[in-house]
């Protein structure tokens, strides 16, 4: 009877076998260490794009709601004001005369990528009107180099 080529006799190599089979703990070692380098050269890095993609999602949010603004104006011959908030582009305002919304696709105005409200201001400091986000720090601490705006400076 001829033996096969890929068929070994399991009994007789478990009889030559010296050891058990496994990995060692410097193998191991060695591998957690490789796994702990890549890690710590590309987790910065991934975390410097969700940081960033949080601003640029503000930034097309904050345009959104501009071009909301717009439409609500062209309609209602003025932006909503400070009471009304951004809330008159999903509700109508009693005194939205010309209302033709809701001026947002969702039921709720949206908040920022940081779970925090937009601020809009009217009159804005540099246009008729500013939506503002204050990023990862929120209202409480926001400083002008995290603040991100409708406003061109």
């Amino acid at each position: 009877m001829r033996a096969s080529l890929f068929s070994r006799p399991i009994a007789a190599e478990a009889e030559t076998s010296d050891g058990e089979a496994g990995f060692t703990l410097v193998e191991m070692l060695v591998v957690i260490t490789i796994i702990g380098l890549i890690m710590g050269l590309v987790g910065p890095r991934v975390l410097n794009y969700l940081s960033e993609s949080k601003v640029k999602t503000a930034h097309i949010q904050i345009e959104s709601l501009a071009a909301a603004l717009d439409l609500y104006y062209i309609d209602n011959g003025r932006y909503p004001d400070a009471n009304q908030g951004l809330g008159a582009l999903v509700e109508r305002p009693p005194t939205a005369t010309g209302w033709n919304g809701p001026y947002l696709k969702t039921a709720s105005v949206p908040m920022d990528p940081w779970g925090h409200p937009y601020v809009y201001k009217t009159p804005g400091d540099h246009a008729p009107y500013e939506i503002d986000s204050f990023g990862s720090a929120g209202p409480n601490g926001a400083t002008t180099a995290t603040l991100i705006t409708s406003a061109a400076k």
